[in-house]
């Protein structure tokens, strides 16, 4: 049964980033998939028993005009009853240091609704939040999130500045 579910919210994951791959490049990206929606099985289920941070790695990547941008594709996170972003405390966590490691390359969550927050973002909206009794989840706002089509342009001109010395 928890094969079954797993693999209908892959499912459901994977048409998610085929859309926001499909989005990104009727602006002009070029995009490949990466992280875990890459691996063979054998890997995707060795990393399921792990705490490791590439359980939580970039669901694509991509390159326009020399510009790169990577994205953590999160479906099924608005809840239409509260109006908030679920996002994995781990996700959250592991989306700092892989920007701390590969800085200046941004790092963006498209949600299933196509608006967008960055694990910055997530962590600082969530900073003064009431925590759930297991940490298991961020949850933010809405509210928060910017437009799909506004934040590749602006994640692309915050990484070109966080560039420059």
């Amino acid at each position: 049964m928890v094969v079954t579910q797993w693999q209908e919210r892959k499912a459901v994951g994977d048409a998610h980033e085929q859309r926001v791959a499909s989005a990104l490049a009727a602006q002009g990206w070029t995009v490949e998939r990466c992280g875990q929606s890459a691996y063979p099985p054998v890997i995707r289920q060795a990393l399921a028993c792990t705490t490791s941070a590439l359980r939580w790695f970039p669901d694509l990547i991509a390159a326009r005009a020399g510009e790169i941008v990577t994205i953590g594709a999160k479906d099924c996170m608005p809840s239409s009853s509260s109006g908030r972003y679920a996002v994995a405390d781990e996700a959250v966590h592991a989306g700092l240091q892989f920007i701390a490691a590969n800085r200046p390359t941004p790092l963006s969550y498209v949600f299933g609704d196509l608006r967008v927050l960055t694990p910055v973002e997530v962590f600082h909206y969530t900073g003064h939040a009431e925590r759930r009794h297991d940490g298991a989840y961020c949850l933010v706002s809405t509210r928060q999130a910017h437009s799909f089509d506004a934040s590749s342009a602006a994640v692309c001109r915050c990484a070109r500045r966080a560039d420059r010395p």
